[in-house]
């Protein structure tokens, strides 16, 4: 892979990872109310989920999921019951406070490290976009595993690096949605339904 076509790549998966969604949103909730460093498991599943899709696309995956729209509309809908109940659990949750970090670490740290974890694999269009993406900068003449881990890696820093920085700026208005806690978690509880009903309404579509 020449350093233009790297860069190219780099820039395109910094427009992807600026895109809102369900991680962004758990990097900004977990940001808040566990702080930034905390925060850092939830990234961290989220870029294990990450990881996992974009393997499996590259590896053929995500062709298999065209072909059989079945599948698809099947993994769509437990994506979208999945962020329905993140969404439900926001809701319902009381307003933020420092008191909410005295969880145990070690299970804070299963729990939050799932969460991201489940948030990127809760959309399976993410494995036809990943084929469709990431095939444009495979040069076939050349060795796939060196432009395998130059793509993967390049994309996992960036997505994490951008999801941190998110948790960071959550972390330092933390005080002010301490006052509007209730309000803050409708908020977010309110996307994760909406993204919910578009996964379904996109499986019916």
């Amino acid at each position: 892979m020449t350093f233009e076509v790297w860069a190219l790549f780099a820039v395109a998966a910094l427009g992807l990872a600026c895109v809102p969604g369900p991680n962004a949103l758990l990097a900004l909730s977990h940001g808040a109310q566990f702080g930034y460093k905390k925060t850092i498991w939830t990234i961290s599943g989220g870029i294990f989920g990450f990881f996992v899709l974009i393997s499996v696309s590259m590896l053929g995956l995500g062709a298999v999921l065209e072909a059989q729209p079945k599948l698809m509309v099947t993994l769509q809908w437990l994506g979208a019951a999945y962020l329905a109940w993140l969404g439900f659990k926001l809701f319902s949750a009381p307003a933020l406070s420092i008191e909410d970090t005295t969880q145990a670490i070690a299970q804070m740290r299963r729990d939050l490290f799932r969460q991201g974890c489940f948030a990127a694999l809760s959309n399976p269009k993410v494995l036809l976009f990943f084929t469709a993406f990431l095939a444009q900068f495979i040069d076939p003449n050349k060795a796939f595993l060196p432009q395998f881990v130059v793509i993967v890696t390049t994309f996992l820093c960036i997505e994490f690096l951008v999801e941190f920085g998110v948790a960071r700026v959550a972390d330092k208005v933390k005080f002010i949605l301490v006052t509007k806690g209730r309000l803050f978690n409708r908020c977010c509880a309110g996307i994760f339904v909406t993204l919910a009903a578009m996964s379904v309404y996109n499986s019916l579509a």
